[in-house]
């Protein structure tokens, strides 16, 4: 199974709770290595709070600006694919 390097969650999606989506992700054993970074536009402590009580890697709330929220997305991919060391995969699943 191919499976994404980062995984950036809205709370807010349309048919189930971003939330909910974050605590499946991390019950599995193959996609729970993968970072999930919430990006949403609720600032709210209590979800804040609960998607790192969850498992969630990092909380950003979003800007409201276009470009302030293009250079978050940057900032993230900087962080997350060119500096962070992540496991590899392939060793995580056959060690499981």
């Amino acid at each position: 199974m191919e499976t994404p390097d980062l995984i950036l969650l809205d709370i807010n999606l349309p048919k189930i709770n971003g939330k909910e989506v974050l605590i499946e992700i991390k019950k599995d054993v193959t996609l729970r290595i993968i970072p999930v970074v919430m990006l949403t536009t609720s600032d709210s402590e209590r979800d804040i709070m609960e998607s790192y009580q969850n498992h969630a890697n990092c909380y950003i709330t979003k800007p409201e600006n276009y470009h302030e929220f293009i250079e978050v997305v940057y900032a993230l991919k900087h962080f997350w694919i060119d500096i962070v060391q992540l496991p590899n995969k392939k060793n995580y699943e056959t060690a499981s």
